[in-house]
Protein backbone atom coordinates (compact mmCIF):
# COMPACT_ATOMS: atom_id res chain seq x y z
CA UNK A 1 0.00 0.00 0.00
CA UNK A 2 2.69 2.28 0.62
CA UNK A 3 5.79 1.01 -1.35
CA UNK A 4 7.35 -0.79 1.40
CA UNK A 5 6.86 -4.04 -0.26
CA UNK A 6 7.63 -3.09 -3.25
CA UNK A 7 10.85 -2.03 -2.58
CA UNK A 8 11.98 -5.00 -0.98
CA UNK A 9 10.11 -7.01 -4.18
CA UNK A 10 12.68 -4.62 -6.71
CA UNK A 11 15.52 -5.75 -4.52
CA UNK A 12 14.21 -9.61 -4.49
CA UNK A 13 14.06 -9.05 -8.62
CA UNK A 14 17.53 -8.25 -8.73
CA UNK A 15 18.78 -11.03 -6.95
CA UNK A 16 16.78 -13.52 -8.89
CA UNK A 17 17.61 -12.63 -12.03
CA UNK A 18 21.57 -12.22 -11.08
CA UNK A 19 21.17 -16.22 -11.24
CA UNK A 20 22.10 -16.95 -15.16
CA UNK A 21 18.86 -17.93 -17.31
CA UNK A 22 16.73 -16.58 -14.56
CA UNK A 23 13.38 -14.45 -15.64
CA UNK A 24 11.48 -12.54 -13.19
CA UNK A 25 8.53 -10.28 -12.90
CA UNK A 26 6.35 -8.23 -10.09
CA UNK A 27 2.82 -8.07 -10.37
CA UNK A 28 0.83 -6.89 -7.82
CA UNK A 29 -2.59 -8.36 -6.53
CA UNK A 30 -6.05 -6.22 -6.79
CA UNK A 31 -6.52 -3.36 -4.50
CA UNK A 32 -9.68 -3.74 -2.57
CA UNK A 33 -10.28 -0.93 -0.46
CA UNK A 34 -12.42 2.06 -2.23
CA UNK A 35 -9.86 4.82 -3.83
CA UNK A 36 -11.97 6.96 -0.85
CA UNK A 37 -10.37 4.74 1.51
CA UNK A 38 -7.27 4.91 0.26
CA UNK A 39 -7.33 8.53 0.29
CA UNK A 40 -7.82 8.91 3.43
CA UNK A 41 -5.42 6.51 4.77
CA UNK A 42 -2.82 8.64 2.72
CA UNK A 43 -1.57 6.00 0.58
CA UNK A 44 0.14 7.14 -2.65
CA UNK A 45 -1.02 6.35 -5.91
CA UNK A 46 -0.03 2.36 -6.81
CA UNK A 47 2.74 1.23 -9.14
CA UNK A 48 3.33 0.69 -12.44
CA UNK A 49 3.17 -3.32 -11.87
CA UNK A 50 0.46 -5.14 -13.95
CA UNK A 51 -2.36 -6.41 -11.40
CA UNK A 52 -2.40 -10.59 -11.48
CA UNK A 53 -4.88 -12.76 -11.93
CA UNK A 54 -4.89 -16.28 -10.13
CA UNK A 55 -4.30 -18.01 -13.27
CA UNK A 56 -1.04 -16.24 -13.80
CA UNK A 57 0.21 -17.99 -11.08
CA UNK A 58 0.02 -21.38 -12.82
CA UNK A 59 2.32 -19.99 -15.89
CA UNK A 60 5.25 -19.50 -13.42
CA UNK A 61 8.38 -21.92 -12.53
CA UNK A 62 8.09 -20.25 -8.88
CA UNK A 63 6.70 -17.59 -6.53
CA UNK A 64 7.77 -15.16 -4.02
CA UNK A 65 4.72 -13.54 -2.75
CA UNK A 66 5.12 -10.33 -0.91
CA UNK A 67 2.92 -8.25 1.31
CA UNK A 68 2.13 -5.84 4.19
CA UNK A 69 0.94 -7.41 7.70
CA UNK A 70 -2.05 -6.15 9.30
CA UNK A 71 -2.80 -7.67 12.49
CA UNK A 72 -0.45 -10.36 12.49
CA UNK A 73 -1.58 -12.08 9.03
CA UNK A 74 -0.98 -10.85 5.18
CA UNK A 75 -2.89 -8.02 4.39
CA UNK A 76 -6.79 -8.85 3.23
CA UNK A 77 -5.57 -7.77 -0.28
CA UNK A 78 -3.66 -10.61 -0.41
CA UNK A 79 -6.36 -13.06 1.67
CA UNK A 80 -8.87 -12.26 -1.07
CA UNK A 81 -6.26 -12.95 -4.21
CA UNK A 82 -5.50 -16.40 -2.15
CA UNK A 83 -9.47 -17.04 -1.97
CA UNK A 84 -9.37 -16.63 -5.71
CA UNK A 85 -7.64 -19.32 -6.25
CA UNK A 86 -10.02 -21.85 -5.49
CA UNK A 87 -10.01 -22.94 -9.37
CA UNK A 88 -6.24 -23.86 -9.07
CA UNK A 89 -6.40 -25.90 -5.91
CA UNK A 90 -9.09 -27.93 -7.31
CA UNK A 91 -6.83 -28.48 -10.05
CA UNK A 92 -3.60 -28.73 -8.04
CA UNK A 93 -2.06 -26.26 -10.54
CA UNK A 94 0.24 -25.03 -8.57
CA UNK A 95 1.41 -28.30 -6.82
CA UNK A 96 4.74 -28.78 -6.85
CA UNK A 97 5.87 -25.02 -7.64
CA UNK A 98 8.40 -23.68 -5.06
CA UNK A 99 6.96 -20.82 -2.97
CA UNK A 100 8.40 -17.91 -1.05
CA UNK A 101 7.43 -14.97 1.29
CA UNK A 102 8.98 -11.55 2.21
CA UNK A 103 7.09 -9.01 4.37
CA UNK A 104 6.55 -5.76 5.89
CA UNK A 105 5.18 -4.83 9.47
CA UNK A 106 4.70 -1.92 11.35
CA UNK A 107 6.48 -2.79 14.41
CA UNK A 108 8.82 -5.46 16.16
CA UNK A 109 5.90 -7.48 17.37
CA UNK A 110 3.42 -6.72 14.57
CA UNK A 111 3.63 -10.12 12.67
CA UNK A 112 7.21 -10.77 11.14
CA UNK A 113 6.65 -14.46 12.50
CA UNK A 114 3.02 -14.78 12.61
CA UNK A 115 2.54 -13.59 9.00
CA UNK A 116 5.02 -16.08 8.09
CA UNK A 117 2.92 -19.59 9.83
CA UNK A 118 0.21 -18.05 8.59
CA UNK A 119 0.71 -17.95 4.48
CA UNK A 120 2.69 -21.87 5.37
CA UNK A 121 -1.12 -22.86 5.30
CA UNK A 122 -2.26 -21.13 2.12
CA UNK A 123 1.10 -22.66 0.44
CA UNK A 124 0.29 -26.25 1.53
CA UNK A 125 -3.42 -26.20 0.33
CA UNK A 126 -2.06 -25.81 -3.00
CA UNK A 127 0.76 -28.43 -2.79
CA UNK A 128 3.13 -25.82 -3.33
CA UNK A 129 7.27 -26.18 -1.87
CA UNK A 130 7.69 -23.64 0.66
CA UNK A 131 11.55 -22.38 0.40
CA UNK A 132 12.57 -20.30 3.03
CA UNK A 133 15.49 -18.46 3.17
CA UNK A 134 16.42 -20.04 6.61
CA UNK A 135 20.04 -18.96 7.63
CA UNK A 136 21.49 -18.45 4.81
CA UNK A 137 21.91 -15.19 4.72
CA UNK A 138 24.56 -15.45 7.67
CA UNK A 139 25.79 -13.46 10.45
CA UNK A 140 23.93 -10.19 9.68
CA UNK A 141 20.37 -11.95 10.56
CA UNK A 142 21.90 -12.26 14.18
CA UNK A 143 22.87 -8.04 14.73
CA UNK A 144 21.19 -7.07 17.47
CA UNK A 145 22.97 -3.46 17.53
CA UNK A 146 19.97 -2.31 15.16
CA UNK A 147 16.22 -2.63 14.44
CA UNK A 148 15.79 -4.98 11.50
CA UNK A 149 13.10 -7.17 9.46
CA UNK A 150 13.45 -10.20 8.29
CA UNK A 151 13.92 -13.80 9.16
CA UNK A 152 14.19 -17.56 7.91
CA UNK A 153 11.56 -17.23 6.61
CA UNK A 154 11.78 -14.42 4.29
CA UNK A 155 13.55 -10.91 3.92
CA UNK A 156 11.05 -7.93 6.23
CA UNK A 157 11.03 -4.47 7.12
CA UNK A 158 9.68 -2.51 9.57
CA UNK A 159 7.76 0.35 8.49
CA UNK A 160 6.54 1.55 11.65
CA UNK A 161 4.30 4.55 10.79
CA UNK A 162 5.40 4.20 7.20
CA UNK A 163 8.20 6.87 7.77
CA UNK A 164 10.81 4.38 7.50
CA UNK A 165 12.07 2.56 4.43
CA UNK A 166 13.88 -0.70 4.18
CA UNK A 167 17.49 -0.96 5.42
CA UNK A 168 20.28 -1.30 4.00
CA UNK A 169 20.30 -5.01 5.34
CA UNK A 170 16.83 -5.27 4.56
CA UNK A 171 17.91 -4.50 1.08
CA UNK A 172 20.73 -6.98 0.89
CA UNK A 173 18.81 -9.92 2.84
CA UNK A 174 15.65 -9.29 -0.01
CA UNK A 175 18.52 -9.26 -3.06
CA UNK A 176 19.80 -12.64 -1.02
CA UNK A 177 16.40 -14.41 -0.82
CA UNK A 178 15.63 -13.96 -4.63
CA UNK A 179 19.10 -15.00 -5.47
CA UNK A 180 18.75 -18.24 -3.15
CA UNK A 181 15.13 -18.95 -4.13
CA UNK A 182 15.56 -18.62 -8.07
CA UNK A 183 18.47 -21.12 -7.85
CA UNK A 184 16.31 -22.94 -5.66
CA UNK A 185 13.37 -23.10 -8.27
CA UNK A 186 15.85 -23.17 -10.74
CA UNK A 187 17.37 -26.64 -9.87
CA UNK A 188 14.09 -27.83 -9.53
CA UNK A 189 12.86 -26.95 -13.19
CA UNK A 190 15.84 -28.57 -14.32
CA UNK A 191 15.46 -32.26 -12.03
CA UNK A 192 11.51 -32.52 -13.70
Amino acid sequence: MYGHVAKLADEIKKGATSVEGVEAKIWQVPETLPEEVLGKMGAPPKLDAPIITPQELAEADGILFGFPTRFGMMAAQMKAFFDATGGLWREQSLAGKPAGIFFSTGTQGGGQETTALTTVTQLTHHGMVFVPVGYTFGAKLFDMDKVQGGSPYGAGTFAADGSRWPSEMELEHAFHQGQYFASIAKKLKGSA
